[in-house]
């Protein structure tokens, strides 16, 4: 949403120098050496706000053991500038991993998860600490889990320094997220709300996200909201390409697909509506590899010679249920699943690739969807032709202004096997590469970003 005259729309410049080096206290369970799509935001923050005259003092959870969502990443570790203080704090194992019994209980009566209270009590108790020792000038939690918002509100009330919110999705307002009944959702929201309140300053995403929490909460100042995007760090992208071995049409995706809700959702897709689990016309299967397996078997089964020819290369962390919809399909041949890899092996298949795979759910008509998957900043870096079933969507806008785009609706088989035999002859015949905006594009590289979020906090006293 548009900023008011209280928080002026920052332009972002090359670099930024100002007089006095602000502390702040920076507070992300998503942080290197874990890995993740969840830990770039966080990471390359810290990695450029000391140029902008900010000095992050980190605060973080100990890594434990991996999960699908936090591989551990060490490279990515190695990117923290040196001068970066650093504290850990440890949650205990069976926080993370609760029994099915006390996570529907905890659900159906509203209450917050024990990791989430867990993490937000250990916070507080560290933060405050931290706080009183260095003096920062402010407190920047960005989430989820999202009960970092009451920690950084508590500290914040402790010591009488401000707090700024900076939401990676949109908590309550997510329309991809299930609820246990649309009360539930209703009481998430009113959470949200509470806090929120006394951020001084709520930075969302997306624009759409930003504009939706602005109708949806209209009690909060209006003048606190903004929207600073995710994006792509040029210096990942240096260097020359080294192609993906094989001489084959490649098709990548990278990061998580989410099958298994989708699947879950589509068996019991009346108890759902009944119970309002989840925001109506929003399905959620789109946002994987199913419909695209479809199209893929229509293509073998019309073309069977595409088997020596053409690769499905799928770079992340496989569920159960994504990896058995590969194992059943006929198509299993053509995909070749390398599991986690690091950020630069997994940028290099990005760059390299002759098409990029981007789904998202699909919308009810007349909603914009209110994510934009981390994955499409660097997709449009790498200036790659991506095949994005997007529905209307800051997503889809972005990709269309990148110039590379090739689009088709959600769950849409017959426009994907289309636009997968276009594509598959431009490869054949060398056509050439996509009218690519690179100007559009560089509006993201994370420097820039990092120097509109200096502008702002810089408007927060």
């Amino acid at each position: 949403m548009n900023a008011s005259p209280l928080m002026s729309e920052p332009q972002a410049d090359a670099a930024k120098a100002p007089a006095k080096t602000r502390k702040i206290l920076f507070i992300a369970y998503h942080f290197p050496p874990a890995g993740g799509g969840g830990v770039q935001r966080s990471l390359k923050f810290v990695k450029y706000l000391p140029s902008c005259g900010y000095a992050p003092i980190v605060l973080t959870a100990k890594p434990n053991q991996e999960h699908r969502w936090t591989p551990t990443d060490q490279a990515l570790a190695d990117e923290v500038p040196k001068s970066v203080k650093i504290h850990q704090v440890e949650l205990p194992e069976e926080v993370h991993v609760p029994s099915k019994l006390e996570r529907a209980m905890r659900e159906m009566l509203g209450m917050r998860s024990r990791f989430g209270l867990t993490w937000m009590n250990l916070v507080i108790e560290a933060g405050t600490k931290i706080a009183q020792e260095e003096k920062p000038d402010l407190i920047f939690v960005t989430m989820s889990p999202f009960e970092g918002a009451d920690a950084a509100a508590e500290i914040s009330r402790r010591t009488g320094i401000p707090w700024v919110a900076d939401l990676r999705d949109p908590w309550a307002l997510d329309e991809f997220q299930l609820h246990r009944t649309r009360w539930h959702r209703s009481l998430e929201i009113m959470q949200m709300e509470k806090s929120l309140r006394s951020a001084s300053l709520v930075i969302m995403n997306t624009p759409e996200s930003a504009r939706r929490l602005g109708r949806t909460l209209p009690r909060l100042r209006a003048n606190t909201i903004v929207s600073l995007t995710n994006g792509y760090d040029a210096s990942d992208f240096s260097g020359s390409v080294e192609p993906i071995p094989g001489g084959k049409f490649s098709i990548v995706h990278s990061g998580y697909f989410h099958a298994e809700s989708g699947l879950v959702e589509r068996k019991r897709q009346l108890q759902y509506k009944l119970l309002g689990r989840t925001v109506p016309g929003v399905e959620r299967l789109p946002r994987s590899h199913f419909y695209l397996l479809q199209a893929l078997e229509q293509w073998l089964k019309e073309d069977p010679e595409i088997v020596n020819e053409v690769r499905v290369r799928c770079v992340g962390v496989l569920s159960k249920s994504d990896q058995a919809l590969i194992d059943a399909s006929p198509a299993k041949p053509l995909f070749d699943c390398s599991g986690y890899l690091n950020h630069v092996e997994c940028l290099r298949y990005v760059r390299a690739a002759d098409l990029l795979f981007l789904p998202l759910h699909k919308m009810p008509e007349g909603m914009k969807a209110g994510i934009v998957p981390g994955k499409a900043y660097e997709y449009m870096a790498s200036g790659r032709p991506i095949l994005a079933t997007l529905p209307a969507s800051d997503a889809r806008e972005f990709v269309k202004q990148a110039g590379t785009g090739v689009f088709s609706e959600p769950g849409d088989v017959a426009g994907m096997l289309a636009a997968l035999k276009d594509q598959y002859g431009k490869w054949k015949s060398g056509a050439a590469r996509p009218d690519w905006n690179q100007e559009f594009v560089r509006q993201f590289e994370r420097k820039n970003l990092t120097v509109k979020l200096a502008d702002y906090l810089d408007q927060v006293r």
